[in-house]
This record gives structure tokens, C-alpha cells and sequence, in this order.
């Protein structure tokens, strides 16, 4: 029984929480305890629970169920050994309980022995008429071994049992998600629907499985529907609003977004992409109005920050670009996208230096595109820098080892050292490998490609 703060199911609560105030010890019937004992547990309240598990074994020293409580507590503590021998003793008082058997289970998925969980689970399906709860735990096991089918399986048989057990039907999908199962899916949820026509979440997953195949047409009438079974469910707006962008009906998507604001506090998401309509729609005093929104809200939120500094700089803005992304930076020093949009605005503000800095650093964070190498290695060459520029193309080339464009560019660099061998054989790759690129050499390296040996040598391909 759950405690109610509007009636006198919580009078054990109140007499056992003013008992630990007074430490005048009271007496509570078994059944009182188990109630308070649950209530702390699933408030999170440990510390609570144990001094209520503690008191209750000590005025009922034979309840299992206490006892099932202390062993709880020791598994969610890491004190398996602890737990496994007292199941043990409470196995030999009453080998026919299920719980026993979810607590060794529960043992044994502790312990990465998930298989053996399963194997005692299915035993305790034996025992119980309750199966529903150990059905989801079997599923929960058969996802920690990858074995989505076998998960897969479980998950329907607790929506067949429970057709509200939403924690199921996200696992569920999430299941035929990881196997590419989509047409699976929306045959799945289309059956279920045609039995449980009013179920806004099952509407809404089935909304999202028809958006990933980019039927926005199917996608907005599930969302439609889903809003019409709980016209409340914000979830279903904000995946309406995503589906009308992508039909672009921003004004429709507006309206979509700017509903969820009035059902529930602002969402970040829900300002960045009213900002996006906005911009779309060529209003643009609203849409930084709720690009500023945005980043006020969720300061963390990367895509806010990215939408301002990118918003700025279409309008050739470069300056207030460069002052959002700074900020950004100021805030997460460790975000790729961050410094790759610093280095970009840096290098159109022809802030070499900076520029390179900020590549650099995407580097080191693991930007690996091409581009990045590309970029940051010419800028190298015009700050005077060509050992630099080699070992970032030497870099470059452990990502892309048959790259043409990277080849000419170190050609072009030992060239340009009079380190002819190693220019001769880099060219002779990009040759090789795409002769298109040869331009390269002339467009970079004009000096290197007057000579007339590299003419000759170019010529000659």
C-alpha cells in the first residue's frame, strides 16, 4: 500500500518518522513496516529503509518479507555475499518463493552471470501468478547478453499482460530498432493499436518509427492521433513540430512547439527549434529572440550555442559570430563542434593563428575529417610553417593513406624544402593515385611548379 499525504494511510509513516525524532521505540504490525519500508525504498530513502528494516526484524524476527527487504538493501549495496547467504537461509525456510528466487536472479545480473539470472527467473515464473514483473526482468537480461530476440520475445509478453506497461514497450522497440525491424515495428504497433486504440504512447512510437522511414505524412497523423488520445502529451507536439519542419510548414511547426510551452515549463528543445521556424520564416528579431532564449535555458545545450554562431554568420555577421562561439567555448572547452566553428569564423576573419589553434584542437579532440587536415595544413604553409604543415599531412595520411590532395601538398612542401627524393616520390603517389588534384602543386606551391623539373615531371603523367 502506498502512503497518501490526503488520508490515514500515511499514519504509520507519520508515528514511525516522529518515533525516530523522540527515540521512544513503538510498536508496528509487520505489514506496517513492509508499507514504510517501501515507501523509503522507493523514495530512494536507504538510509530510512535500513533503520525501518533493522527495527521491524527486531520486533518480527520470522518474516521472510523483512527479511527479503534486508537482502535488497545488501544487493543494492554491492554486499552480494552477504545477500547470497542470508537467501540461502530464507531458501530453506520457503524454497516456494518467488521473490527468493528475483533476489538471486538479481545476485547473479550483479555478479555479469546473466544467464544464470535468467535460468533462476524462469524457475520463479513457475511459482508466481504475477508474471508480468519477471517477464520484464527475463527481458532485461536477454538486452545486457545483446540476444535482442529472445529480449524481444519477453518484452510482448509483458504488454500482454500489461497493455500500460509502457517501460516494456519502449524496451520493446527499442529491441526491433537494434535487429532493423522497422517494418516489424509498425506492424507491431498498428496490431497493438487496433486493440488499444487510445494509447498516445503507442501512437507516438509509432509516429517516430514512420519519421526515421521519413513517411512524414504517416508520422504526422500518428502524432495526431497520439495528441487526440491525451491532448496533453508533450512529447506528441514536439514530434509534430519536427515532422511539419520537415514538410516545411513552419508556421504549423510554430504552433506545435509553442503549445508545449504552455502545457509545461519552456523546454530548450522546444525554444531552438521555435527559433528555427522563426528563421526560416525570415522573422529574424524572433528568431534570435529564442536562439538567446534557448542558450538562457540550457546554457549547456551545444546546439543552442551552434544555432546562434551559425545564424550570424549566414548574415555574414562574422564578428557577433565569433563572440557566441567564444562564449560557448568559455562554457565547454572540450566541445569538437566548438572549435571547428571557431576555427571556420577565425579563417574567414583571416585570423590565421587562431585559426590553426582552433583546428589544432578539433584534432585533438577527434575531428578527423579530411577537411580539418586539409585546412589546418595550408594555413600551416601560410603562417611559414612547413615542418608543421608535413607532420600534419604525415597525420593526415595515417587516416587516409591513399589521399592525392594530401600526397601533392607534401610534394609540394619537401619541394619547396629542397628535399627532392621526398617530393618526387609524394608526388609520384598523387600521381597514382588521382591526377586531377595535380593543380594543387601550381595553385600552392607556385615557386615549386615554375621550376621546370616539376613541369617536366608533371608533363610526363
Amino acid at each position: 500500500m502506498e502512503f497518501s499525504p490526503n488520508d490515514n494511510n500515511n499514519l504509520p509513516l507519520t508515528k514511525f518518522e516522529s518515533m525516530l525524532k523522540t527515540n521512544h521505540i513503538l510498536f508496528f504490525d509487520s505489514e506496517e513496516f513492509e508499507n514504510i519500508i517501501h515507501h523509503y525504498l522507493t523514495l530512494g530513502k536507504i538510509s530510512l529503509a535500513k533503520k525501518a528494516i533493522k527495527l521491524s526484524l527486531q520486533q518480527h524476527p520470522d518474516s521472510i518479507t523483512l527479511k527479503l527487504f534486508k537482502v535488497e538493501v545488501l544487493v543494492f549495496e554491492d554486499k552480494l555475499n552477504e545477500a547470497d547467504l542470508l537467501l540461502n537461509e530464507l531458501y530453506d525456510l520457503e524454497p516456494n518463493n518467488e521473490e527468493i528466487y528475483i533476489q538471486k536472479a538479481n545476485i547473479f545480473s550483479k555478479r555479469d552471470n546473466h544467464k544464470k539470472a535468467i535460468h533462476v527467473l524462469k524457475q520463479a515464473l513457475e511459482l508466481t501468478d504475477d508474471v508480468q514483473d519477471i517477464y520484464s526482468l527475463i527481458g532485461m537480461e536477454y538486452l545486457f547478453l545483446d540476444q535482442f530476440e529472445e529480449a524481444k520475445y519477453y518484452f510482448i509478453k509483458c504488454m500482454e499482460e500489461d497493455t500500460e506497461d509502457y517501460s516494456a514497450l519502449y524496451n520493446l522497440i527499442y529491441c526491433f530498432e537494434f535487429l532493423d525491424q522497422q517494418d516489424e515495428a509498425i506492424e507491431y504497433l498498428n496490431e497493438f493499436l487496433n486493440r488499444n486504440p487510445y494509447s498516445e504512447v503507442a501512437w507516438h512510437q509509432l509516429g517516430k518509427q514512420y519519421y526515421a522511414l521519413k513517411a512524414y505524412d504517416k508520422a504526422l497523423t500518428a502524432f495526431d492521433f497520439a495528441i487526440i488520445s491525451d491532448d496533453t502529451f508533450v512529447g506528441a507536439y514536439l514530434e509534430k513540430g519536427k515532422v511539419l519542419e520537415k514538410l516545411k510548414r513552419y508556421e504549423d511547426a510554430l504552433e506545435a512547439y509553442s503549445f508545449t510551452l504552455e502545457l509545461d515549463d519552456a523546454t530548450s528543445f522546444a525554444l531552438l527549434r521555435i527559433g528555427h521556424c522563426y528563421e526560416k520564416l525570415e522573422q529574424d528579431k524572433l528568431a534570435i529572440q529564442y536562439y538567446k532564449k534557448t542558450i538562457k535555458e540550457d546554457p549547456l545545450l551545444d546546439k543552442g550555442w551552434i544555432a546562434i554562431t551559425k545564424y550570424y554568420n549566414k548574415k555574414g555577421n562574422f564578428k557577433k559570430s565569433l563572440y557566441y562561439i567564444n562564449k560557448a567555448i568559455n562554457i565547454d572547452s572540450e566541445n569538437m563542434a566548438y572549435w571547428k566553428l571557431y576555427a571556420q569564423l577565425n579563417f574567414r576573419l583571416n585570423f590565421l593563428e587562431e585559426a590553426e589553434r582552433g583546428y589544432k584542437k578539433a584534432l585533438d579532440l577527434g575531428n578527423y575529417e579530411l577537411e580539418t587536415w586539409l585546412v589546418r595544413g595550408d594555413i600551416l604553409l601560410k603562417l611559414g610553417e612547413p615542418e608543421a604543415a608535413i607532420l600534419n599531412f604525415i597525420q593526415a595520411s595515417e587516416f587516409y593513406p591513399e589521399n592525392a590532395e594530401i600526397e601533392y601538398r607534401l610534394a609540394g612542401l619537401y619541394f619547396s624544402l629542397n628535399e627532392i627524393e621526398k617530393g618526387e616520390y609524394h608526388l609520384k603517389n598523387g600521381l597514382d593515385f588521382n591526377m586531377e588534384y595535380a593543380f594543387i602543386i601550381e595553385e600552392l606551391f607556385p615557386k615549386v611548379y615554375k621550376k621546370r623539373r616539376i613541369k617536366n615531371l608533371l608533363k610526363s603523367k
